[in-house]
């Protein structure tokens, strides 16, 4: 045991460090993270946490902190399915949800399903959803989640998908049940006792933390069963059955609840607040009486945060330029600001869970240069236990740190983003590389990027724009979005590597562009609307047509909103890399999954169709078993190795 002994992981950068070769920099940066989705058990004695094996496989095991061997209890093969989680229902079961692709008359669809299985291994893996008939009248993608996990109960309470079947053959039983509903769950028996009726026009619930659901959501759709974008909320009483309207909301107007809190009889939701969204607070007595509880001046706030099942919430974070949590709780608070002045450096600590009484807590240790580690704490003792370094190939290694900047666009927007100098830089313009995230509603926050901190490791400077149309900064500064008005996204990106230049940071000969999803669209785009400017784009997994993306989601319940968030008109072909390969004169290597069910591999593939035919430099890397997130080690490595040769050759030293 040690106190806030997180000094060796979070170790400062060294002046002197030296360039990784370029086959180390693939192997252990393209490598997954060993271990995540750490968890901790009710009594606080035993941790689950998912673990990497070769290539895609994923492993779920189980810790005692008693010292005693980890035992693996089942894993995937990460390709016909994927682990997704795992989490205590339980001191002896965890459940757990693992997912995958499947071909349904000719479209990729997703599916989930959530299973029960013995923290010691001594019983396979228990489905926990209504079992798959023949005679099912639709598709049945998801099994329903978890609204409350009850470890003093041991059961779960889940909200179940139900199919009804059609008619059988000389027999008059068929289900009839459809829609959503809520059983109760006991982690022995499995055996599910009605809570909720199923009703196909509830689409979820929001629990106490106790087991008391107290709020009920329904996404508004259409005449013809698309989602509007819209969400009804309904509430009730505490002990009471009787369904209340709460209200109705969407992204940009109306309350959204994010969690109840049995304590204060009460529930947190987000509202905006002078064009941001704002925490508030709504008594759950039928008064409707709101309070805030905190707003900020230039982000969004994130939300409440509650350390474990049923306790109290204890605060609220937000995100500027670095992640932060606001206590309410004044223990909390005096133990965050402990390790923080005990850690080395700029690590942060943030808190993933509690015992069931809230004395041991599991947290994790890290900063921009270094992954860090798990740990348990005993709040009594306030000793802190290392557990496990979620890269292990990094320990005592420096790395490349991440400095928040602010530079102004074109038009005199300040622009939020991060800067990655390779370890050791002491000045001189470096070849850049330009890395916008996907989403587009998303965005970059300070920390370890395996992706950034690759190139950096191969001496390039890298700095990552939340240009226009990313989330977290409030309604004007999301500008739509990135799609609609990606001319405004594209030149905040490019004015990213000018301000790089300007600072003499960049060499203007030697930069390129890369990125992922929206990043990897934007990525082309760029190539385009700048060719003076990037030497080279890399494209993983992008956009690259918006009419076929409107298109591929006219098959789904969500095709309005997807056609809404790209609106109609000359953008879509303008904002179209697949329709500008007469304009991108770089070489471009573009890397995607045959089963992404994000972005179809139809948009890759067209667009090497359309740069080979115009004789333009382009390589094609398919991973034909993968998916969106390409999470193989071996396809990473691969990937990576292909960006570096790329990189070398067109923006190397």
């Amino acid at each position: 045991m040690m106190l806030f002994g997180a000094a060796a992981l979070l170790a400062g950068t060294s002046a002197g460090a030296q360039l990784m070769s370029a086959g180390d920099a693939a192997r252990d940066f393209g490598s997954r993270q060993t271990f995540w989705g750490a968890d901790i058990s009710p009594t606080g004695e035993t941790i689950a946490v998912l673990t990497a094996g070769e290539g895609a496989r994923t492993f779920v095991q189980t810790y005692r902190l008693d010292g005693s061997a980890p035992k693996t209890l089942f894993g995937v093969d990460g390709v016909d399915q994927q682990l997704d989680w795992c989490r205590f229902g339980s001191e002896t079961a965890l459940v757990c949800r693992y997912s995958g692709q499947a071909e349904v008359n000719g479209l990729l669809l997703d599916w989930g399903r959530l299973v029960a299985v013995s923290t010691d291994g001594s019983f396979d893996p228990t489905p926990l959803g209504e079992r798959s008939s023949n005679y099912d009248s639709q598709i049945r993608q998801f099994d329903g989640g978890i609204v409350d996990f009850l470890p003093g109960e041991d059961a779960v309470l889940m909200a179940r998908n139900y199919v009804p079947e059609t008619a059988r053959e000389n027999s008059n039983i068929s289900k009839t049940t459809s829609g959503l509903g809520l059983d109760r769950i006991g982690m022995g028996d499995f055996r599910p006792r009605r809570v909720e009726r199923p009703n196909d026009a509830v689409d979820g619930f929001l629990s106490d933390g106790r087991g008391d659901v107290r709020i009920r959501i329904r996404h508004e759709r259409d005449s013809n069963g698309d989602y509007t974008g819209r969400t009804r909320y309904d509430y009730r009483l505490a002990g009471k059955s009787k369904w209340e309207d709460l209200g109705m909301a969407d992204r940009d107007s109306g309350f959204r609840p994010v969690l109840v809190e049995a304590q204060g009889n009460s529930v947190y939701g987000l509202e905006p607040l002078d064009g941001r969204d704002a925490l508030y607070r709504m008594t759950l007595d039928g008064s409707g009486a709101k309070e805030l509880v905190a707003s900020h001046e230039r982000v969004d706030i994130g939300g409440p945060v509650r350390l474990g099942r049923g306790l109290p919430v204890i605060g609220y974070q937000y995100t500027d330029e670095r992640d932060h949590i606001v206590y309410f709780d004044a223990q909390y608070d005096a133990l965050s600001r402990g390790l923080a002045k005990a850690l080395p450096g700029d690590g942060t600590v943030t808190f993933h869970g509690a015992s069931a009484n809230g004395n041991i807590l599991l947290l994790h240790a890290g900063s921009d240069a270094d992954p860090g580690a798990y740990y348990v704490m005993n709040r009594a003792t306030r000793e802190m236990s290392p557990l496990m370094g979620l890269r292990p190939q990094f320990d005592g290694r420096s790395l490349a740190t991440v400095e928040a900047v602010t530079y102004a666009a074109r038009d005199g927007a300040a622009i939020p983003a991060y800067v990655t100098l390779p370890a050791g830089h002491e000045g001189g313009a470096l070849g850049a590389v330009v890395l916008p995230h996907g989403g587009p509603e998303a965005r970059d926050t300070w920390g370890f990027d395996w992706l950034a901190q690759y190139f950096a490791a191969r001496g390039y400077a890298v700095i990552q724009p939340n240009f226009r149309g990313s989330a977290g900064y409030g309604q004007d500064f999301r500008n739509d979005n990135g799609f609609r008005n990606w001319q405004t996204a594209v030149s905040d990106i490019e004015d990213a590597a000018r301000y790089l230049i300007a600072e003499g940071v960049a060499d203007p000969e030697r930069v390129a562009i890369a990125g992922w999803s929206y990043g990897g669209y934007a990525a082309l785009l760029g190539a385009a609307e700048a060719p003076d400017l990037y030497k080279a784009a890399i494209a993983i997994a992008p956009v690259t047509d918006l009419r076929l993306m409107r298109r591929e989601a006219r098959d789904f319940t969500s095709g309005e909103l997807v056609e809404d968030m790209l609106g109609s008109g000359d953008h879509l072909v303008a904002g179209s890399p697949r329709h500008r390969a007469d304009d991108i004169s770089v070489p471009v290597l573009l890397v995607h999954g045959g089963r992404d069910t994000n972005v179809s591999f139809d948009h890759s593939r067209l667009m090497e169709d359309a740069l080979s035919d115009r004789g333009g430099a382009v390589e094609l890397i398919a991973f034909e078993e993968l998916d969106h997130g390409l999470a193989d080690s071996e396809a990473r490595i691969r990937m990576l190795g292909a960006a570096g040769e790329l990189l070398d050759a067109t923006i190397g030293s």
